[in-house]
């Protein structure tokens, strides 16, 4: 027996050698296309809020995502963000020229309702750049106060995103324009918004009187030229239970009629957070005593609630008193509609911000503004008023209900389009999507909303509209909005009035 030849054996080790080389070449790309894609994945944005940091005007805590691994992360992010609206059928977008020349058509011959009065609003909001038009120079600038930008284009949605928004803001108001597209579809003019998405308005009358910025947030006040936009809560609040607006409103409505008036109680009800840098709202805690106030005030604890499922807080359980306070926190809140929709005369604690529809509402005729000054006083008059004038209070609380109840989702669809309609026709500039956009579908939302904020999502889509937008009348005079103003302001100085009397007639 005699050794191997040493050529034969290295003869017998290179296939063995080449394939250990190719193997792990082959691993080597691997590890560094799955650090590439894992790289790329950290760097993208998504309407969850992915990679995003909070608004550097209004810090609030970053969002976790830890139900998931990183590696499944990664794949969501990639799929979702563009592999998804690439194959989805997108009805909108589909539509030929000559399909969406059709529909306007059809649309046009048919015989729409009257937009509701404060629908007006619209034209007083745009004011600022009727003669200036809106330029890109104007969106880029407002660029720096904004969380994200929204471009139009032929139907396709397209999102710029820069800073995180508090919870699911965010994905509900894309998708409340994901569905505005689908219920018009072809009728949707091309826009190019920035929006914020936080509660305080940021570009005031002064500071950029000569330059003003276009803005779209949830709320404005009339020292700010921020633009109101229908608040992601219409179509759901999963963080805190609380439904799409068409289904809110009718399990509020429904709660409202378990006791008749004399059977509510004949007390001033507010429940909420009071510790949200807001004095109104401290000072509102002093008043909770219903012998010497007649007022029930009750602090909310966010967190013990989110553990006991929102149970104590079912917005329909609250509708057994007589009277509803409505104070701000740190700035506009969401529940104004919510408190409005009970049917309870509705107690407006001197509000300063003003979502889209408040403008609508008129003291004395669908609400009771209170005084921040002397607030336990304020309140305890209008109980005493509302219970001495039983039929009066109730009307007004009636008509309160009404007017959020006019406010279905079809209305809050009609504003939002007649806004982006007379907004897109004040741009001088035709909208094309930035490179960084990512185009946003339905599908592609959804494949990034987590279990219940699909559920939520899913209930309130819409469907295609057979019937035209409400008609939206001329604009007004230009004395129209200041009458109306001077008007409401007279309401609330007459109820101040007699507040003051009466408060002298105790005091003698």
């Amino acid at each position: 027996m005699g050794f191997p030849h040493p050529g034969i054996h290295h003869s017998r080790s290179t296939p063995s050698l080449f394939y250990t080389v190719v193997a792990l070449s082959f691993l080597s790309l691997a590890a560094l296309l799955i650090y590439k894609v894992d790289d790329f994945a950290s760097q993208t944005k998504t309407v969850a809020g992915h990679n995003l940091e909070p608004t550097p005007w209004h810090i609030f805590p970053s969002k976790k995502f830890t139900g998931e691994t990183r590696q499944a992360r990664t794949y969501k992010i990639i799929q979702c963000s563009y592999l998804t609206c690439r194959y989805a059928t997108n009805d909108a977008a589909r539509l030929s020229e000559e399909q969406t020349k059709q529909r306007r058509r059809f649309m046009s011959s048919q015989v729409s309702e009257k937009c509701p009065n404060f629908f007006n609003f619209i034209y007083r909001d745009l004011e600022p750049w009727a003669k200036t038009r809106i330029s890109i120079n104007h969106t880029m600038q407002a660029k720096q106060h904004a969380a994200f930008r929204v471009v139009i284009v032929e139907g396709r949605l397209y999102v710029d995103l820069y800073y995180a928004c508090v919870q699911s803001r965010l994905m509900f108001t894309i998708w409340g324009l994901l569905q505005l597209l689908k219920r018009y579809p072809g009728m949707v003019p091309d826009v190019d918004m920035m929006f914020d998405c936080m509660d305080k308005p940021t570009i005031g009358r002064i500071e950029h009187g000569s330059f003003p910025l276009p803005l779209f947030r949830y709320c404005t006040t009339e020292s700010h030229f921020d633009i109101p936009f229908p608040d992601w809560s219409f179509w759901g609040w999963p963080e805190t239970n609380i439904q799409p607006w068409d289904e809110q409103f009718k399990d509020i409505k429904q709660g409202s009629q378990a006791e008749s008036w004399t059977g509510r109680l004949p007390y001033a009800f507010w429940k909420g957070n009071p510790d949200v840098e807001a004095p109104i709202r401290q000072e509102l805690m002093q008043c909770n005593d219903s012998r010497q106030w007649g007022a029930q005030i009750i602090r909310q604890n966010w967190a013990e609630e989110a553990k006991g499922g929102f149970v104590q807080s079912k917005l329909s359980n609250q509708c057994k008193h007589r009277y509803k306070i409505y104070a701000e926190g740190y700035a506009w809140s969401v529940s104004l509609k919510y408190i409005l929709s009970c049917g309870s005369l509705a107690l407006l604690i001197s509000p300063q911000y003003e979502d889209f529809f408040a403008r609508g509402l008129i003291p004395k005729l669908n609400y009771w503004p209170g005084s921040p000054i002397d607030l336990c006083h304020s309140i305890k008059f209008a109980v005493d008023w509302g219970n001495t004038n039983p039929s009066e209070a109730e009307a007004i609380g009636k008509r309160g209900q009404q007017l959020m109840e006019s406010l279905s989702m079809d209305r809050v669809y009609d504003y939002m389009f007649h806004l982006i309609s007379e907004y897109s026709k004040l741009q001088d500039f035709k909208p094309v999507p930035p490179s960084s956009a990512q185009e946003v579908c339905e599908e592609s939302l959804l494949c990034l909303a987590e279990p219940k904020q699909k559920e939520y999502l899913k209930r309130a889509a819409a469907v295609g509209s057979p019937t035209p937008p409400c008609s939206l009348a001329k604009p007004p005079n230009s004395n129209f909005f200041n009458i109306l103003t001077e008007h409401k302001k007279k309401i609330i100085q007459h109820v101040k009035d007699m507040e003051m009397r009466n408060a002298v007639r105790h005091t003698i």
